[in-house]
């Protein structure tokens, strides 16, 4: 009684265990339960894996999770009865390593036990490999900026900053698992170049990876495009002519440059804070060219020239930067030519015109009564004034006539040249030497038709005798002043600037007949010339 009592305990104990299995994996699907097999194990394991249930000899039904990456499992069978066969998936061994099928696959492997007596036992277990469950990224790169935090993959939130002109990003995104699945913005490829909105906005992308199992994780990345930049500034600007007054800083806009009357022209140079700002006015450059150069041609000695360079952000904001350049006013107060002209006829100067020689002096015959002085500026910019006629800045030359004194006087001409600069002006002196009137009262020639003179003709002589044959009842008597402008009178004349004069005298036989002729000098002087002439009788 008390046996019986003990065994049917002992049933009891059993079947509670058998229920809380049954409950915790459900008997209807992965276990078959007898009351008591023919040829039990006394241990049934999968490596890797746990059976589900627990092992029970009674138990012939079972189920086992082996990891994803488990290609085959080891089952080994103990029987209770250490003289029966176990056939483990068709070979009768009490361990063997049995290959599964890929991911997500199942196999059935079949434990028989068979005892001497006859008796067998088959248990059956279903093995499922696992897909895997690995949603992570091992790679993610964005080709503008770099990922903040830096990438790993247990972090799923990052931020990038990109310049306000970059337009779009390439996201490059690798699986750990390569059979998991990209999608989202990055297609399953892997790599997607993202259109970014305008200017100081911000673009979340989406990366989703999902494991074989079906588990997915998402990673963000939020790009923030930097808004317009509001940079109108100038980093450098320089000048190859002078220097900048005051030195070049970039929060002063107005600057002066002084330079020589000698340079018509300065190369200006500046380079933008910000390369794709936009350079204009006189100096120009296109966004994304760091700097701009111009040549600029300036006004004339004395002027001032204003050069603006406008400088507009990418945010459209601007600002002006002026540099004035003066042009020092000429110093030159100098002549590059000076003639004097009579009768269209050029005098000479003397000495020989030389820029730097202020004084000169022209001598002219006693008949030129006027003159003509023209006079040339080296500086255009001068101011020249000729006696009293005054050639301006922007004339080159100018020309005046002036009287002469009288004969043997002397006449003073200036010409006076004011620098553009100002200051106390240049003279250049012309003395005009008037010649003294001549006090040649000779001829040059004395001639009568009748024969030779006796003696000689000679200009200093005065007195000549002439005898003609009794045939010759008249005489012509020429005679040239020395000085064509001398007054020849008397029997003969001649006026001034006629050179020569003549006359005819008939002759009486054996009767004398003088002619006389005066020579008067232009300075009054006079000398009396005298020819007898006589008739001889045969």
């Amino acid at each position: 009684m008390k046996r019986n009592l003990i065994s049917t305990g002992q049933w009891l104990v059993t079947l509670l265990i058998l229920a809380i299995g049954l409950s915790a994996y459900g008997c209807a699907d992965t276990a078959s339960v007898s009351e008591n097999v023919a040829a039990p194990l006394a241990s049934l394991t999968v490596t890797p894996g746990d059976l589900q249930p627990a092992f029970f000899s009674n138990t012939t039904t079972y189920a086992v999770n082996a990891p994803t990456a488990a290609t085959s499992v080891t089952v080994t069978a103990a029987p209770k009865d250490s003289t029966a066969i176990v056939t483990i998936d068709g070979v009768v061994t009490s361990q063997r390593s049995v290959t599964l099928g890929g991911p997500g696959s199942t196999k059935t492997i079949l434990v028989a036990v068979e005892t001497l007596n006859g008796l067998e036992t088959t248990y059956t277990i279903t093995v499922t490999r696992l897909r895997s469950s690995d949603n992570n990224l091992s790679a993610l790169t964005v080709t503008q900026g770099s990922l903040v935090p830096a990438f790993t993959s247990s972090t799923l939130d990052y931020s990038v900053n990109v310049a306000t002109n970059v337009t779009s990003v390439t996201v490059s995104a690798t699986k750990s698992d390569p059979n998991a699945v990209i999608s989202g913005d990055v297609p399953s490829q892997g790599q997607a170049t993202i259109q970014l909105d305008g200017p100081g906005t911000t673009k979340i992308i989406s990366v989703i990876v999902t494991a074989p199992n079906g588990d997915s994780k998402t990673y963000r990345i939020t790009v923030n495009r930097a808004a317009p930049s509001s940079n109108n500034t100038l980093s450098a600007l320089s000048v190859t002519q002078g220097s900048l007054d005051p030195a070049f800083a970039a929060n002063i806009l107005n600057y002066t440059v002084n330079v020589a009357t000698t340079v018509p022209s300065l190369v200006v140079s500046a380079t933008k804070a910000d390369a794709d700002a936009v350079m204009s006015g006189d100096v120009t450059a296109g966004a994304g060219i760091a700097t701009g150069q111009a040549t600029i041609p300036l006004d004339g000695p004395g002027t001032s020239k204003v050069v603006s360079i406008t400088v507009t952000a990418p945010s459209g904001v601007f600002q002006t930067y002026t540099v004035t350049v003066n042009r020092a006013a000429s110093s030159d107060d100098t002549l590059s030519a000076l003639t004097v002209t009579a009768n269209a006829a050029v005098q000479p100067l003397v000495p020989d015109f030389n820029a730097n020689v202020l004084t000169y002096t022209v001598n002219v015959a006693n008949t030129i009564d006027q003159v003509t002085v023209a006079a040339t500026k080296s500086d255009l910019n001068a101011v020249m004034l000729i006696g009293s006629i005054t050639i301006p800045a922007g004339t080159t030359s100018g020309q005046e006539t002036f009287p002469l004194g009288g004969p043997g006087t002397p006449t003073a001409v200036s010409i006076s040249v004011t620098a553009q600069s100002g200051g106390a002006p240049k003279t250049y002196t012309v003395t005009v030497n008037r010649a003294a009137p001549s006090s040649d009262a000779t001829l040059s020639a004395l001639i009568v038709t009748g024969g030779p003179l006796v003696p000689d003709f000679a200009p200093n002589a005065m007195d000549y005798t002439l005898d003609v044959p009794f045939s010759v009842d008249s005489v012509t008597v020429s005679a040239t002043k020395s000085d064509p402008n001398a007054v020849m009178s008397g029997d003969v004349t001649a006026g001034a600037g006629a050179p020569t004069g003549h006359a005819t005298f008939p002759l009486l036989p054996l009767l004398p007949r003088t002619v006389s002729i005066t020579v008067m000098a232009p300075n009054g002087d006079s000398k009396i010339y005298s020819v007898t002439i006589t008739r001889v009788f045969p």
